[in-house]
Formats: C-alpha cells, structure tokens, sequence
C-alpha cells in the first residue's frame, strides 16, 4: 500500500458513496487508476465493506454502555461471542487483556431494557458482568488512515 493508497482510503473514509473521479480528483488520479486500486484494496482485504453510519438517538436507542465481562468459572470455553451472537444490542465484542476477558458496547432504548439485557447476558453465558454507562460521545467511528 502506498501514499495514493492511504489517500484514497482517507477519501472513501470521508465520503464512501464518493465516485471515482470524485476521489480521483482529490488524490490526483484518473478515475480508472482510482476503480482499480480499490478492487485491490477490497480484494486483499483492507475494505472490509461498505455501510451506511446511523443516528443511535434516531433509532430510539438513547443508553449506552461499556459492559466488561469475566467468566463466572475461569476454566470456562473461551466463547462469548458465540454466547452472546443473538443479542442485537450488543454492538461491538472486544477480547481484551486485563482483568476482564471481554468488553461489550451495548445500546438499548432505556436502563430497564439494559438491566434485562444484562440479565440475559449473564444468564445464557455464565458470567459475571461490570457495566459503565456512556454519558456522552465526543467522537466515534474516527477514520483510521490520515486525511
């Protein structure tokens, strides 16, 4: 990947609906140039896809929480993910190190619907959980290539 590379990535991280001559244009490409070098990026996996970013507030989804969860028995099988993959309000599952084993971001309409989640979570994966609730969201989703 090089330089044309990141400057196309940083473009479509701005506007992913942008058109090849858009980006081209920014980067200093021709529109071909730009249509290929992304098939390449889709193919070797940097562009993982495509989707639209949406309101949570919009949605009706006004609580937001960090829920750190630990296995009530730690000889336990290592899979949560696979536990918790029918919840919906689960957005984001992160394995981290730490005391924790994995750190959950959830969001639910209000704390009753999180404390049922919670309860749910607890009951069908066998842990114990530690949750935070979000009080504001500075930034999210930031790019991840310099603009």
């Amino acid at each position: 990947m090089d330089d044309r590379d990141a400057a196309i990535l940083a473009a479509l991280e701005d506007d992913a609906r942008a058109t090849f001559a858009e980006i081209g244009r920014r980067v200093g490409l021709a529109p071909s140039s730009v249509h290929e070098r992304v098939r390449k990026l889709e193919q070797s996996g940097v562009i993982r896809g495509y989707r639209a970013e949406t309101d949570p507030q919009a949605l009706g989804l006004f609580v937001t929480a960090l829920v750190s969860v630990t296995p009530l028995d730690p000889r336990q099988p290592d899979d949560l993910p696979e536990r918790i993959s029918e919840f919906h309000e689960v957005e984001d599952c992160h394995s981290v190190a730490g005391e924790e084993n994995y750190i959950l971001k959830v969001r639910t309409r209000t704390t009753s619907d999180l404390e049922d989640l919670l309860r749910r979570i607890r009951e069908k994966a066998e842990v114990q959980t530690r949750t935070t609730i979000v009080l504001s969201t500075p930034f999210e989703h930031r790019p991840t290539t310099a603009s």
